[in-house]
């Protein structure tokens, strides 16, 4: 194919489109490239904004309501790792029912402390830039969910923290689990990332939002029509 002269927009969109088409592995035929080619810049961008912001919102609609960790096996809470052994022996000696309600109690937590996640989510889409756009259009599946990451982690932990902390507190099995152990951690028989209870479900429920987060963004790359949203179909419609 002959080269021809560019202007730096028209690189840039053509390295974005050339990332879109790889990202959902798509061939195209004739007609289809004309009508990417009389899409705008600010008309790619504003669709990936409007994609990102709807994965964003289902996400945490997903996750922060009731069984919303707890009844999803992909993001549930489980009891510590280095407490697996631990809770074997608690279920053999009949405390199987104090070992679920640990369990219930980590889940209520992290589904209340979710939908402080929806504004800031939402924000950081609001912001990115163009510069951030294409970065994510030429990552993998889930370069937007590691924006994401990088953009709300700190907040949002300081967020979820005092909510998981209040729901702890009304739970007695949580209470216990609390003063037991921090005196086993100093004792070697906890993991001391583990000791601390709240900060264990805060982080799982970060790591649970970020994950559902990902799985809305492969959805969405695979399938920006089904979305129903006018500007992805009027950016990706051709694909």
């Amino acid at each position: 194919m002959p080269a021809a002269k560019a202007t730096m927009p028209t690189i840039i969109f053509a390295l974005m489109r050339t990332a879109i088409f790889a990202a959902l592995v798509v061939t195209f035929a004739g007609p289809a490239l004309g009508q990417l080619d009389r899409l705008t810049q600010r008309d790619a961008l504003a669709g990936l904004k409007a994609a990102l912001e709807r994965g964003a919102q289902t996400a945490v609609a997903t996750l922060g309501r009731a069984d919303g960790f707890l009844g999803n096996p992909q993001v549930k809470i489980p009891i510590p790792q280095s407490l697996e052994r631990t809770e074997r022996l608690a279920r053999r000696l009949g405390f199987g029912n104090e070992v679920d309600e640990l369990v219930v109690a980590m889940n209520r937590a992290a589904e209340a402390a979710v939908p402080e996640a929806r504004k800031l989510l939402v924000d950081s889409v609001k912001k990115m830039t163009a510069k951030d756009a294409k970065a994510i259009l030429t990552g993998g599946d889930t370069a937007a969910t590691e924006y994401f990451r990088r953009t709300t982690d700190k907040t949002l932990h300081a967020r979820f923290l005092p909510i998981v902390m209040r729901a702890t507190e009304k739970v007695g099995v949580a209470q216990r689990y609390k003063e037991f152990a921090q005196p086993a951690a100093a004792l070697g028989l906890v993991k001391a990332e583990h000791a601390d209870l709240d900060e264990y479900v805060t982080r799982k429920a970060l790591d649970g939002l970020y994950f559902m987060l990902g799985e809305e963004e492969k959805k969405i790359r695979k399938d920006p029509i089904g979305t129903g949203s006018a500007i992805l179909r009027k950016v990706f419609g051709a694909l």
